[in-house]
């Protein structure tokens, strides 16, 4: 499944994920998976919003500059070797690179979620069905 992905690009220091945050907060999006990566001076917070639209709007009037991307999404067992065997055995068999991803548990018991940036998505999304 393709899904929308809300990507900030900030600068590295303290009090900018909290300014994210409460321009999520200030609108009511609810944020259903984060992924914060840094480097010395740059990080780049990725989320998938309830409403994606809308979160973008919120950032922009909050004066972030932010990038809307769709990302494959997909459902896997919460289990060892969960990843490996459902994700990327299949997409390393079939010649896609990963560029990315995160993971989170998903509200069904048992079960987790992934979110992926990947060389070829609309192939990547069959495989991953």
């Amino acid at each position: 499944m393709m899904i929308k992905q809300v990507s900030v690009f900030v600068e590295n220091k303290p009090g900018r994920l909290y300014a994210i945050l409460k321009a999520m907060d200030k609108s009511k999006i609810n944020i259903r998976a984060l992924s914060v990566s840094e480097t010395d001076e740059f990080g780049i917070v990725r989320m998938i919003l309830d409403d994606p639209d809308a979160g973008a709007e919120a950032l922009k009037t909050a004066g972030f500059t932010s990038r809307t991307d769709m990302m494959v999404t997909a459902e896997i067992p919460d289990i060892p070797s969960g990843l490996l065997k459902t994700v990327v055995e299949p997409l390393s068999k079939a010649d896609i690179n990963i560029d990315y991803f995160y993971a989170f548990l998903d509200s069904t018991p048992g079960t987790a979620r992934i979110v992926l940036k990947v060389s070829n998505p609309e192939k990547a999304e069959i495989i991953l069905v």
